[in-house]
């Protein structure tokens, strides 16, 4: 088991930032890829970023890429998501998840193993 824990959400004007972090308990960080994922009011979850379990390789979702950046700290157990010159349609609960070890990374939220509870995140206009 991997117990994943979100920290750093809030309420933010449009053109502010946030960092999210997600710590991990349990069984070896850096043997999982991670990601992040948001749910939208009255939408379903939404792939944000992904990193590969060296923290070497990234991907974004369109939406994202150039304002969001994942990064993870294997020492600490820990990953991270930047998130600059936020938007309203940014406003989302936002979950970070361990990728099933088959897969180096994914965009896929069923190759995901392990889930946080989810932090909101608000960006008002």
């Amino acid at each position: 088991q991997v117990q994943l824990v979100e920290s750093g959400g809030g309420l933010v004007q449009t053109g502010g930032s946030l960092r999210l972090s997600c710590a991990a308990s349990g069984r070896t960080f850096s043997n999982y890829a991670m990601g992040w994922f948001r749910q939208p009011p009255g939408k379903e979850r939404e792939f944000v970023a992904t990193i590969t379990k060296d923290g070497l390789t990234t991907t974004y979702a369109d939406s994202t890429k150039g304002r969001f950046t994942i990064s993870r700290d294997n020492a600490k157990n820990t990953v991270y998501l930047q998130m600059n010159s936020l938007k309203p349609d940014d406003t989302a609960v936002y979950f970070c998840g361990a990728v099933s070890p088959t897969f180096e990374m994914s965009r896929r939220d069923s190759d995901y193993a392990y889930w946080g509870q989810g932090t909101q995140v608000t960006v008002s206009s």
